[in-house]
């Protein structure tokens, strides 16, 4: 007996270490490729401030989250659509570089897409009446012609800045779930960002069970990007930036780079360039450390879920 007690303390142990062992192991399958889309770049500026531009904004973001992240979660590899002031892949037209988006982070066996981007809103146009004009017409013909003549307002007009202004965060939007379908086979002037292509489309799979398997996928990809979008959400409600309805989809054009990447994937507006405020506040030391922070919170606790198998199909009450 004396002789067992020690073998069984010493088996006891074994199986405490290779159990914790393997739970390390279990966790950094979590996360284990992040790909960051620093919206627009070179020839596509995107959206203009008074002082700067979206793809400038965007870019000084995702390079500061990529840090952030990578000394967060040291296990996690960082991919950038690009880390320069060019179109993604350094190519000549916008088609090109959203495929090129698409394409690395499928290439790259991303687990999570997270695209940076700046919102606009156009100006207020104002009108006023400075005046009337008299202006003299003619009416019928030969001797039953008349001379007519009326007053005719006349108006100034002029614009102001648009007020607009919060974060916006946005996933594919399930009229486009189809196009997520067909973007899992692939792995081995309005507010809110429009850069879907018309011309940009994704292959079917021929194979009805195929796509069924793939269909679970694209639905389950939903579930965990409406979770990460809302928890992205809620953190900036938590710092005090303006709440703009939650969680979007874009059910008109959609944005195409979300539904062509087979993973969970969100649009980050992380502000108005159009609005003085913000643009100053995006473009801030202060500004960009608070977005920052609140994306890798909201990654923190997404990974928590992940890990405890928490997303669910219930998450769809958040949205």
């Amino acid at each position: 007996m004396k002789k067992i007690l020690p073998l069984l303390s010493l088996f006891l142990v074994a199986i405490f270490l290779w159990s914790n062992c393997f739970s390390q192991q279990s966790q950094k399958k979590v996360l284990r490729t992040i790909v960051i889309d620093p919206g627009h770049g070179g020839i596509d500026q995107g959206a203009d401030g008074s002082f700067s531009t979206e793809a400038q904004v965007s870019l000084a973001v995702s390079r500061k989250l990529g840090k952030a992240i990578e000394q967060e979660f040291p296990d996690s590899k960082i991919v950038y659509t690009r880390t320069t002031d060019v179109l993604p892949g350094n190519k000549s037209n916008k088609t090109d570089a959203l495929r090129y988006r698409a394409d690395l982070a499928n290439s790259s066996g991303g687990d999570l897409f997270i695209a940076i981007h700046c919102n606009s809103a156009p100006p207020i146009r104002h009108s006023e009446i400075t005046g009337y004009k008299t202006v003299t017409s003619y009416k019928g013909k030969g001797k039953k012609k008349k001379k007519v003549t009326k007053k005719v307002p006349q108006y100034h007009y002029w614009t102001t800045p648009n007020p607009a202004e919060g974060t916006e965060t946005y996933i594919w939007a399930l009229s486009k779930n189809d196009a997520k379908v067909n973007s899992v086979s692939k792995i081995e002037e309005d507010y809110g960002e429009v850069d879907s292509t018309s011309n940009i489309t994704l292959p079917d799979p021929s194979d009805p069970a195929e796509k069924a398997r793939m269909l679970i996928y694209a639905q389950n990809y939903f579930r965990k990007s409406l979770t990460f979008a809302d928890l992205i959400e809620k953190g900036f409600q938590s710092q005090g930036r303006t709440y703009r309805g939650g969680v979007k989809q874009r059910n008109d054009k959609g944005i195409w780079v979300l539904q062509a990447t087979g993973m969970p994937s969100v649009l980050v507006e992380i502000g108005f360039m159009s609005n003085k405020d913000e643009e100053n506040y995006i473009n801030s030391e202060k500004g960009q450390d608070e977005i920052v922070a609140n994306i890798v919170n909201a990654i923190k606790d997404y990974k928590q879920k992940l890990e405890s198998r928490q997303i669910t199909s219930d998450d769809k009450k958040a949205f």
